[in-house]
């Protein structure tokens, strides 16, 4: 269903411009606190591969992140999620750089990131019905590539193209027939004037639900295609209870990666496996436009995997370039594979290169970030008990460290590495040597993860679980003359 409407009727926008107001009361306006110039951040892990590394001259380094001035930001809502950011866009006529978020019950906020000042607000028009309920996302907009217009998700399992300038919709389209039961967990991407979006289950299992890969027009909001991850043969929107399988949701923190071909690569948790039209706890490739797969992979134990609730897809696949594709996920263990090794539509079951654990040994929900240093490729992962860092060396993971401290999805920026503890503070290292630079105070929260970008660190704070109204944005800048 596409639904194309004027703002009245499609959700409500409340622009507030507070610097231009305090101009008009005659009072000093709102003081700036960052720096205005540097590059964009559009979407979740900053690339459609959700590299999660930046070379971008942030100009945070670790002679200055200690010294770091902290602003907190009050939000209509928790952002359990993460942020995506554009430098020197047009908003109510005038130009600003944005920090754009969704909170858990959908209303979509833009942030003046000099001044932490709101600039609008785009509120679903089925808010109320949901709001403090179970009914959430964990989803993080996208850009679309002119910087005109960002794509949202939200409760009521649909996709809205909003209007940078003022928030304002130009389509909205449900991508699940039963938004009860199928949520949008993870981040929304663009490729090549296609939206990709994806969905899972919300927590308990509850059937009937099944992940679904759907492709959207971006120009018109059109639904051009669902890859089921359940009755794969079917395409199409499901409606849940009319497919004999269910569960295998996908909703790792990256959702969708998509490779430089626009190869789509999924991860789905625990439900029934044939290696026909049954994909539950394996890693998928799609062409495109999700009509055809191109390869797949389980481990050998997917019966006991599904019996036991260890979601292969509890995190999303890691590309690590190349032919290498690295896959974590509850059982504690991360597997690298050859893409070119399970290419095709028939079942590969097994044959991993190599299996490392993860961080502690423990689940991992997290997406991983990898970081082209000179000649090497290193991939950094963190669980609820550990953060560790590999390097790819003659086709193998090679462990260089590793700590008993948690976090959310790591985030390499200008040769640091940030990693966020959900019990509280975001921990600065030194990717290489896994050293502890310094850790920048800021509250609890839960799937929250971090941007660097033009001087500024941004980081949401709060958890989804708590089911709140309220939020917190934490923004962190360069002292002044830096």
């Amino acid at each position: 269903m596409t639904v194309c409407e004027k703002p009245a009727t499609a959700g409500v926008v409340r622009r507030l411009f507070l610097p231009w107001l305090f101009i008009l009361l005659g009072i000093a306006a709102v003081p700036a606190f960052g720096q205005q110039g540097g590059s964009d951040w559009t979407q979740f892990g900053g690339d459609q591969a959700s590299s999660s590394s930046s070379n971008s001259g942030a100009g945070i380094t670790a002679a200055n992140v200690a010294s770091l001035s902290p602003h907190q930001i009050q939000l209509d809502g928790t952002v359990d999620a993460s942020v995506i950011y554009l430098r020197g866009v047009n908003v109510m006529g005038a130009k600003h750089d944005v920090f754009f978020m969704t909170t858990t019950y959908g209303k979509t906020i833009a942030v003046d990131a000099n001044h932490g000042s709101i600039l609008w607000e785009y509120t679903p028009p089925k808010y109320q019905s949901w709001e403090g309920s179970r009914q959430i996302t964990n989803s993080t907009p996208v850009a679309d590539p002119d910087r005109q217009y960002i794509y949202a998700a939200a409760p009521d399992g649909t996709v809205q193209k909003l209007a940078i300038s003022d928030g304002h919709v130009l389509w909205r389209t449900a991508i699940t027939l039963l938004p009860v039961r199928e949520k949008i967990a993870s981040p929304l991407r663009e490729f090549r004037g296609h939206i990709v979006a994806v969905t899972g289950g919300y927590i308990g299992d509850q059937p009937p639900y099944q992940g679904h890969v759907a492709i959207l027009d971006a120009q018109t909001g059109k639904l051009l295609h669902v890859w089921n991850s359940l009755c794969s043969n079917r395409p199409g929107l499901l409606n849940p209870n009319s497919c004999q399988d269910t569960q295998s949701a996908i909703w790792g923190r990256a959702g969708a990666v998509i490779d430089s071909s626009g190869n789509i690569f999924v991860s789905t948790g625990n439900g029934p496996y044939n290696g026909k039209t049954s994909w539950g706890d394996a890693v998928i490739e799609l062409n495109p436009d999700a009509t055809e797969i191109l390869g797949n992979y389980t481990p050998t134990n997917n019966a006991e995997l599904n019996d036991r609730d260890l979601d292969v897809g509890s995190t999303s696949p890691v590309l690590l370039g190349g032919d290498f594709l690295a896959q974590g996920g509850k059982a504690g263990k991360i597997h690298l594979l050859s893409i070119k090794a399970i290419a095709g539509a028939e079942a590969h079951q097994g044959h991993e290169i190599q299996t490392v654990s993860t961080p502690s040994g423990s689940r991992m929900l997290t997406a991983a970030a990898v970081w082209r240093h000179g000649p090497e490729t290193w991939m950094f992962a963190a669980d609820g008990n550990g953060t560790a860092a590999w390097t790819l060396e003659n086709g193998k993971l090679v462990q260089k460290w590793k700590n008993n401290t948690g976090g959310t999805s790591p985030l390499v920026a200008d040769s640091l590495l940030f990693v966020y503890d959900p019990s509280g503070g975001l921990r600065v290292y030194d990717p290489a040597q896994g050293t502890l630079v310094t850790t920048l105070a800021c509250g609890s929260g839960h799937w929250n993860s971090p941007i660097v970008v033009d001087g500024k660190i941004a980081l949401p704070e709060g958890n989804a679980n708590r089911h709140l109204s309220t939020g917190v944005l934490n923004i962190w800048t360069l002292p002044a003359g830096h």
